[in-house]
């Protein structure tokens, strides 16, 4: 969540009023207007969350690597029934 409190410094750069205000008064001086930008903890989380998948790599070698060497010796196994039970659990997840 984002909060901006600038309405009252806007208002008061132009010298506006709720009554009748004078159009001959000059505005404040633009050098005491400051924008101001607070995030909220879970704000700052996010981003914090946000980087790290960024700089994650999206192929994890090591993973790739060590499968791709249990192929190519043939010791590369998956059983039959754990290929059935991600099945259903997929299935029944969209279900």
């Amino acid at each position: 969540m984002i909060r901006v409190d600038a309405y009252s410094q806007i208002q008061n750069l132009y010298n506006v009023s709720k009554t009748a205000g004078s159009r001959n008064a000059a505005p404040a001086p633009a050098a005491d207007f400051k924008d101001k930008l607070n995030i909220s903890g879970p704000g700052k989380d996010l981003q914090i969350g946000k980087q790290a998948v960024a700089a994650a790599p999206d192929i994890r070698e090591d993973k790739v690597a060590a499968l791709k060497g249990a192929y190519e010796s043939g010791t590369y196994n998956v059983s039959a029934n754990a290929v059935a039970d991600k099945i259903l659990a997929n299935f029944e997840a969209i279900v």
